[in-house]
């Protein structure tokens, strides 16, 4: 089956009003897009951001009346459309589009992503068979990534681990599958959570070592070796004295999520809890490192 797609670029200003007009006209779906590069990189909460100049885009079924369409649309928006056009959109399994492109990736010396539907390259590794579903993490972004380089990296063998905002599970589980004895896995999204679970069955993990809550719902007395948090450089900073009091003295933590001009200020601000290592760059993203003072 094909789509039809009506593509218009405007202003911040007139964004609505075009949004309602493409409504309107009967669109069953509205995305947009950036149409000057213009980066719009951490939001605050409850923001919802706009760029300078925005492609919007309604998506309308293949036999529909275009010109009856355009109409309809200027009509609602009171002049005629501003810099628009008529696309096709072919219909895909965006299920399979996705999954052509996660392949096996190596972290470090002894872990290797995995997707759940392909054989890993290398049987003695540890292997991490992943099926995100819904949550964020595979191991393709540069944060994720880090991340794993660097528990690859630890002595994980009997330690505790916090991952906190888990998404997919891909830290906590990867921990695990390095040694850690237990892994507590705190995420807001009950989504993440629920993955979380489904991954850790789907690599044969007991699963009385791994735990997982939402974050008003965790234990107060958490006691770990290590603590890793791969979310933003914003939320970072607020939860900075929750983090620290998770970890035990001479524990460690990771923090991800971060660009390289937030990387001095976060580090600071951990600075009071943990001797902090320097950053480690990957594209623009950092990931910070300390161990916690005695």
């Amino acid at each position: 089956m094909s789509w039809l797609q009506l593509s218009i670029t405007t202003s911040r200003e007139h964004f609505e009003m075009v949004e309602d007009a493409l409504l309107t006209a009967g669109a069953l779906s509205i995305t947009m897009e950036d149409n000057a590069d213009q980066p719009i990189l951490e939001p605050a909460l409850g923001e919802t951001p706009l760029w300078n100049e925005t492609r919007i885009t309604g998506l309308f079924a293949a036999d529909v009346d275009t010109d009856q369409t355009i109409v309809i649309a200027a009509a609602a928006y009171g002049k005629p459309l501003p810099d628009y056009r008529w696309e096709i959109l072919e219909e895909k399994d965006w299920v399979r589009e996705w999954m052509a492109d996660f392949k096996p990736m190596q972290f470090g010396k002894r872990l290797w992503i995995c997707p759940s539907w392909e054989t890993p390259p290398d049987a003695t590794a540890a292997n991490l068979m992943l099926d995100p579903g819904l949550a964020f993490g595979t191991g393709t972004h540069p944060t994720t990534a880090l991340c794993l380089e660097w528990l690859d990296g630890c002595d994980l063998n009997n330690k505790v681990v916090v991952d906190y905002g888990c998404g997919s599970g891909i830290l906590g589980i990867a921990a695990l599958l390095l040694g850690a004895k237990t892994v507590i896995a705190i995420d807001n999204d009950p989504q993440a959570l629920i993955a979380t679970i489904e991954n850790a069955k789907r690599n044969q993990i007991d699963l009385n070592r791994i735990s997982t809550f939402l974050p008003n719902n965790a234990p107060q007395n958490i006691e770990a070796h290590i603590v890793v948090a791969n979310i933003l450089a914003g939320p970072l900073a607020e939860l900075a004295p929750i983090l620290s009091g998770l970890c035990l003295p001479n524990g460690h933590i990771a923090l991800s999520g971060i660009l390289s001009k937030q990387s001095s200020t976060l580090s600071d601000c951990y600075k009071q809890w943990f001797k902090m290592n320097p950053a480690a760059i990957s594209q623009d993203w950092v990931r910070l490192t300390g161990c916690k003072h005695s």
